[in-house]
């Protein structure tokens, strides 16, 4: 900030969602075409690190609401890139699961996502991308929906803004 308590360089919160929009736009053009949106390539992607979990979680993993979720997973069953499963703890719910046409379709797209990563890090040495990916997690951590808010609601109400 310079004397008159004037922000001279971004916040940090711009700063991320001008990259997270930028590597959505990349995202974007790698798969057009596809047939897949970020969005479904985004719920791909964490089944194929948690695969046999709930919509709800799935929706919650990939940032979009359970209605999104919905019309996402039809989708995507009719792509044949998703099932669903009984779960078989919870006769009321299904498990979503990966498919090998999913696995084949993340797999085909790999290379390309992989080189948005490496395009994103070139100026950065391993050691720094490394405190990089920490610095997000961390941070993250610190939002994350189940964390306390008391600090977010405080500086709120002293702004005379309500929480309703």
């Amino acid at each position: 900030m310079n004397s008159s308590g004037e922000r001279t360089t971004p916040s940090l919160l711009y700063a991320v969602k001008r990259l997270e929009l930028v590597i959505r736009a990349q995202l974007d053009e790698v798969l057009r075409g596809s047939g897949v949106t970020t969005p479904q390539y985004t719920a791909l992607s964490v089944l194929a690190h948690q695969d046999g979990i709930s919509a709800a979680q799935l929706a919650r993993n990939s940032f979009v609401t359970p209605q999104a979720m919905a019309d996402m997973l039809r989708a995507l069953q009719q792509r044949g890139l998703v099932r669903r499963i009984p779960n078989p703890d919870n006769r009321r719910e299904r498990l979503v699961r990966i498919t090998a046409a999913g696995r084949r379709f993340m797999s085909a797209y790999a290379d390309a996502v992989d080189a948005i990563e490496d395009q994103m890090t070139a100026g950065l040495t391993g050691a720094h991308t490394n405190a990089f990916r920490h610095a997000l997690t961390v941070t993250w951590q610190a939002l994350h929906p189940g964390r306390p808010v008391s600090r977010w609601r405080r500086a709120r109400s002293q702004a005379g803004w309500s929480d309703t």
